[in-house]
């Protein structure tokens, strides 16, 4: 029975995520949201900087930063997914006319003319879902009507020119039907667009949503399917929570929203990366077998900057034994970390901090202080004792394996 579900899910589950993960609209979006990665970084390093305010008299306020950086990221998501789209099915030319035009429909779901009475958050991760649905409705329109054309193709007017009247239909389509829904109508389109994902955050708020969740990108893993399949799905959710936080705060309410970037990767749960692997490669580091023991010094410098490839595919990825691990590590990992953080034993993250790449238990610290770093070590211990016992079993299986070779 076993081997039965290991085949299928080598021969039949795996490639149908991998075929998904390459999906047009997924890839698409995963790459707008990647090219976003470097604005959020920046908005990021204010929350390092941010610590000294507490030590340092008269420190500047650098949040200024994130306003500028993380606090567009809305628009510049409208913008690239159209843009990205445009590329993908090549039609090069009306990247940039589809990018600005994702813009400027964003703009007015969001009434920029109205800012002051508009939460600046609508512009930044509080609106990555409405500028989401935007950027995808801007790539249909634009993508449809490229194939039309007022001009014959043998007509003497300037290609430039017969692209900007080819261009006017669909942008004033878009901004017509636009104008018409959120002002002639009076309708609040931003609020509608945010309804519609709000199951999507509930769940992930949840306790068992919580816990599904990250035993899914276990799961998904330990087959090698890369995390990035459901990047353009969760990534938004984490944002959106972590920009509510902050609201909160801001507000002198506290953060209750743990389905964030900062504790699914950064601070808690990726400790050496998903599944939390670090444990695992420092007790490879020390195995009897020297296969296993190669793997684990090869892979310890990028774990402790949570790149835990080279483990997971050197002897995890589709190893029934240390899979199995991997699945109990994204139960029994969630479940710890939501009762620290919804008993108020640990601060909530209260402020982005994207630095994934920095080692634990660092941004614990960064982001819940010194309750985080307990919190973290309680977490690596019960990683070390998940791991232990199916490393032995697959150390018995190499160290025999490597006797017969010899």
């Amino acid at each position: 029975m076993a081997n039965k579900a290991m085949v299928w899910l080598e021969e039949s589950f795996a490639p149908a995520c991998n075929k998904a993960a390459k999906n047009v609209w997924v890839e698409t979006i995963k790459d707008a949201l990647m090219q976003t990665l470097p604005l959020i970084l920046v908005g990021s390093l204010v929350t390092v900087f941010a610590i000294l305010q507490d030590y340092i008299p008269n420190f500047p306020n650098l949040w200024t930063f994130s306003s500028y950086t993380m606090g567009l990221i809305g628009v510049f998501i409208a913008f690239l997914i159209p843009f990205n789209y445009m590329e993908k099915k090549k039609m090069a030319k009306m990247r940039i006319v589809s990018g600005m035009t994702g813009v400027c429909l964003f703009a007015l779901i969001v009434r920029l003319e109205n800012l002051a009475e508009v939460e600046y958050s609508a512009l930044g991760a509080g609106g990555m879902f409405v500028s989401i649905i935007v950027g995808i409705v801007v790539s249909l329109v634009m993508g449809r009507f490229s194939r039309f054309s007022f001009f014959s193709k043998n007509s003497a007017v300037p290609d430039f020119v017969r692209f900007w009247f080819d261009s006017m239909i669909p942008i004033i389509l878009l901004i017509t039907v636009g104008w018409f829904i959120v002002y002639f109508l009076d309708f609040n389109l931003f609020a509608f667009i945010q309804g519609l994902f709000k199951p999507l955050t509930t769940i992930a708020e949840s306790f068992a949503g919580f816990v599904l969740i990250y035993f899914i990108m276990c799961f998904l893993y330990s087959l090698g399917i890369s995390t990035w399949i459901y990047y353009a799905v969760l990534h938004p959710i984490m944002l959106s929570g972590i920009a509510a936080n902050m609201e909160a705060v801001a507000a002198g309410l506290p953060a209750t929203n743990i389905f964030t970037s900062e504790v699914v990767y950064n601070a808690f749960l990726a400790i050496g990366g998903t599944g939390a692997t670090l444990s695992l490669v420092i007790m490879l580091m020390v195995s009897k077998s020297k296969r296993l023991k190669s793997l684990g010094v090869a892979s310890f410098v990028p774990s402790l900057l949570n790149i835990n490839e080279p483990v997971v595919f050197g002897c995890i990825a589709w190893n029934p034994l240390l899979m199995l691990a991997m699945w109990i590590q994204g139960i029994v990992l969630p479940i710890l970390t939501y009762i620290g953080l919804k008993s108020g034993l640990v601060p909530i993250p209260q402020s982005i901090y994207g630095l994934w790449y920095t080692p634990y238990p660092i941004a614990s610290f960064i982001t819940s202080g010194v309750a985080g770093v307990v919190l973290v070590a309680i977490l690596f211990a019960a990683s070390a004792l998940i791991w232990y016992p199916f490393l032995k079993v697959y150390e018995k299986q190499q160290l025999a394996a490597e006797k017969t070779e010899q």
